[in-house]
């Protein structure tokens, strides 16, 4: 008896079971007829939104989805959450950020550029100098360069410092100094410039002075000046040379004054008689044919003569 009152059981749970999935099929079904009826009949509202929202995301497309290229760093901004990020510094890479925040990219490389400036020498000439700057920001220092100084750090603190630094030092010299000092300026602006800029966030490499332009007539008499000065060291070299040349030549017609007064007072009459007579025997050793005069000339000396001549 239990078995078939539980298999009767069990019979009416499976109609029940597909009487409710046959309601459930009808109810889906009455719910999609439902839907489509009410996509048609706001057909245009629903076309409207869709533009809408695809025109939003490709304006802001820039602003949500930020690639750092190689070479680059990201500061962060968040809007409302805090500002500026200046404790992190954002990789290489693909981020993903809302719309009303912002992502800063710097250019983390060396960098390099050409400027020229106006200065004035101790005297109130005025300069044109060119010059060629090397820089790169401190990496972990982005955040806080971002929030104190900004992108346009370069026009905001390596030009005007390496400018302030470079007029300071013109300013103290005149203008042939300038000229031909280029290395010593050169060295104390890129000592002073480092000591300066490195206190913003920022580091100087190096600092290169390309050309210096004068008034065109202050340039053509300092070179004049600089000719007739290498003319005059000139002369002076020759000077000192002439001098030292006659004083060697002094000096060695002393020695031979002295040579020739010890050499006359040791020759006597017979020591050259003996040096005659040495070089008379040395002679007639010789193998060519010789006539001699025995007791020939006014000192008594044997005459030769060479017959093979």
């Amino acid at each position: 008896m239990n078995t078939e009152n539980q298999g009767g059981k069990l019979a009416k749970g499976i109609r029940r079971v597909k009487v409710l999935a046959g309601k459930g099929s009808v109810r889906l079904g009455e719910a999609k007829k439902r839907l489509k009826a009410w996509v048609w009949a706001n057909l245009p509202q629903i076309l409207v939104t869709v533009l809408i929202l695809a025109f939003l995301l490709v304006y802001f497309w820039h602003s949500i989805f930020i690639t750092i290229k190689s070479g680059e760093a990201g500061v962060f901004y968040r809007r409302f959450r805090g500002g500026t990020e200046v404790d992190r510094v954002y990789p290489e890479g693909f981020y993903v950020i809302s719309p009303w925040d912002t992502m800063t990219i710097y250019n983390v490389r060396f960098q390099a550029i050409f400027h020229e400036m106006p200065a004035l020498t101790k005297k109130g000439l005025n300069i044109t100098i060119r010059l060629n700057i090397r820089y790169i920001p401190h990496y972990y220092l982005l955040g806080v360069l971002h929030q104190a100084v900004g992108p346009n750090y370069l026009n905001t603190v390596v030009i005007p410092e390496v400018e302030g630094t470079l007029r300071k030092i013109v300013g103290s010299l005149d203008a042939d100094e300038v000229y031909t000092t280029q290395r010593g300026v050169i060295q104390t602006l890129v000592n002073e410039a480092i000591v300066q800029v490195a206190q913003r966030y920022v580091r100087i490499d190096d600092v290169n002075i390309t050309e210096i332009r004068l008034p065109l007539r202050i340039q053509e008499a300092i070179e004049t000046k600089l000719k007739e000065q290498q003319i005059a060291e000139a002369y002076v070299f020759k000077l000192d040379r002439e001098k030292q040349e006659a004083e060697r030549k002094r000096i060695e017609a002393g020695g031979i004054k002295d040579y020739n007064a010890m050499v006359g007072s040791s020759l006597t009459e017979k020591v050259l008689k003996w040096q005659g007579v040495q070089a008379t025997q040395e002679i007639a050793k010789s193998p060519n044919t010789k006539v001699i005069i025995i007791g020939g000339g006014k000192d008594g000396l044997p005459v030769i003569l060479d017959t093979n001549r």
